[in-house]
């Protein structure tokens, strides 16, 4: 009985541990991209986020709206990924959402339009 109880526990405290974890991967993909954006609009060039490719664990990717990568640290066109991404991606405001998408399992991103239409993003995994 007891040992039913501590394995109880543990998988209480595993999933109360995940949710924690995701709402900081939450609100960190959002600091983010709201911060590249803010700074776009303020008179930054996108091209001065290439490094932001390599930040850990959190990468920003920024595309132009006709799926034309900017900023991404491996891929120039959104096409040579898939479309069900790049629709994904498209639906971007300028306030800013959350979207899903398949991608080596089920990712979500958020993505928000700069105000000259730049798609900027930062995601996450299931």
């Amino acid at each position: 009985m007891k040992k039913i109880l501590y394995i109880g526990l543990v998988l209480l405290l595993g999933l109360m541990l995940k949710d924690v974890i995701l709402a900081h991967e939450i609100e960190e993909n959002k600091k983010l991209v709201d911060g590249v954006v803010e700074a776009i609009n303020s008179g930054k060039k996108a091209e001065d986020f290439k490094d932001w490719t390599k930040k850990e664990p959190y990468y920003v990717s920024i595309m132009e709206s006709d799926g034309r990568f900017i900023v991404h640290p491996i891929y120039t066109r959104l096409q040579e990924w898939d479309k069900e991404i790049f629709d994904a991606l498209s639906k971007a405001t300028t306030e800013g959402l959350w979207v899903s998408f398949n991608w080596r399992g089920k990712r979500h991103a958020y993505v928000r339009r700069t105000k000259s239409g730049l798609i900027v993003s930062s995601g996450h995994w299931d």
